[in-house]
């Protein structure tokens, strides 16, 4: 029947009652009609009749909305991730009963699956600030909302000066999917993933300096060809060496003894060759502290009497492994010394993240500066092509880095090579 129609559970209810009251006054009418009542009687007690019957029509109905209003407030308080509401049913047992059981069953399991998806945001917040690379989060309006330390790598101060910054505002642009840093000038490869936490999509950038990944692959190439000639060189030298020293004490002639002893003496100096190399595959086990400034330019300085020094300090000390930092600046003057350079420019500063040491020499400079760090290289008649590339391992592995290039016009009127480096400052 239409009469029952209605877009409404709320209309439903109220007209199936007004009809059923109305059926209940037509029934009431046709049994007292005949038992001779007079009308306002009769009118009096139909309309006591329907009263009563309104009352518990309006009970009825508010009960059975009150069981549904507090239904609707435990899924809106699970909308919004309160879990600790729950609506108790009116009835002990039957269908109320069991659809709010359901419902608490239901903030139960949510609130077990919000507490995984939250320990898996606070592991992953973790394991963002012990990485080293530079790494975003950004929420689901594109604002920055959390970044690790390396995000100085990027932007040369601390995330929080970028606080809800927009990507655009980070220099980051999204081009077919895929995210690009435009406002650095080092190759950067950024990849994207997303995940949940507090309810809503996070954006994780990671980004990744395609040159150090460049020279790392690289580095391990030279390694791998340096392990295999060092086994080689090893095993061929010592039999030779010890057959040159068995013989030595056998033959009287002066010109075959020195000739043993020209094969003992190179087999020797071969033998500390390759070791020198194997050097470049190991990890170095730095000791890092503050050293200071003054004590290293005092070095230099006793070390290379016959160069002027130039000595530009803006800090009294920074943070490295002493005895290997020393080696690297030491190895850099004498570099600059045997290209007949005779003055030496070198700064001592900071920023908000690094200290920076630049070197600036007056030598002749590179030849071939592309090659400079590739071990086996050398441009000097008797080098090995290590000292450079020992520089760098040393540097990258206190998670700085270093360039060296050859004196623009500006300076020196392009004579000589300058080198920087930076080196992190220390994370309290």
């Amino acid at each position: 029947m239409t009469i029952f129609k209605s877009k409404t559970l709320e209309g439903y209810i109220g007209r199936s009652l007004a009809a059923i009251g109305l059926l209940i006054a037509v029934l009431v009418f046709l049994l007292v009609k005949d038992d001779n009542w007079n009308n306002w009687t009769l009118a009096l007690f139909i309309t006591v009749t329907l009263v009563l019957y309104s009352i518990f029509a309006v009970r009825f109905k508010q009960r059975l909305m009150n069981t549904l209003d507090r239904a609707l407030l435990h899924i809106e308080a699970v909308k919004v991730e309160d879990y600790s509401q729950y609506a108790k049913s009116d009835f002990e047992q039957g269908l109320s009963h069991d659809v709010h059981s359901a419902l608490k069953s239901l903030s139960n399991h949510l609130q077990n699956q919000k507490s995984r998806y939250d320990q898996h945001a606070f592991l992953l917040y973790q394991l963002i600030d012990q990485l080293n690379t530079p790494m975003m989060v950004f929420n689901n309006k594109l604002k920055l909302t959390y970044a690790n330390a390396a995000f100085s790598l990027l932007y040369n101060e601390p995330w929080q000066m970028y606080r809800q910054a927009s990507p655009k505002l980070l220099g980051l642009v999204q081009d077919k999917g895929e995210w690009q840093l435009t406002r650095q000038q080092q190759k950067w490869q950024i990849s994207q993933s997303e995940f949940i936490d507090s309810g809503e999509a996070h954006l994780l950038l990671v980004f990744t300096n395609i040159d150090s990944a460049v020279r790392a692959s690289q580095l391990n190439a030279w390694q791998q060809i340096i392990r295999v000639m060092s086994h080689e060189i090893r095993n061929s030298l010592t039999p030779v060496s010890s057959l040159a020293e068995s013989l030595s004490s056998r033959v009287k002639g002066e010109r075959e003894q020195q000739a043993l002893a020209m094969i003992s003496e190179r087999c020797h100096h071969l033998q500390d060759f390759v070791s020198r190399y194997s050097s470049l595959s190991q990890k170095l086990n730095l000791n890092q502290e503050f050293i200071k400034v003054s004590s290293i330019t005092q070095k230099l300085q006793v070390l290379n009497p016959n160069v002027e020094f130039d000595l530009q300090i803006e800090i009294e000390e920074f943070w490295a492994d002493k005895t290997f930092l020393e080696q690297v600046l030491i190895n850099l003057c004498k570099n600059a010394v045997e290209a007949n350079a005779d003055k030496l420019i070198i700064q001592f500063n900071q920023n908000k993240s690094d200290y920076q040491i630049n070197i600036i020499d007056n030598g002749h400079g590179f030849a071939n500066p592309d090659n400079l760090f590739v071990p086996l290289f050398s441009t000097k008649p008797e080098g090995q092509g290590i000292g450079l590339s020992f520089c760098r391992n040393i540097i990258e592995q206190h998670n700085g880095q270093i360039d060296i290039f050859n004196n623009p016009p500006e300076i020196n009127r392009g004579k000589g090579v300058s080198v920087e480096i930076s080196l992190p400052k220390r994370i309290h």
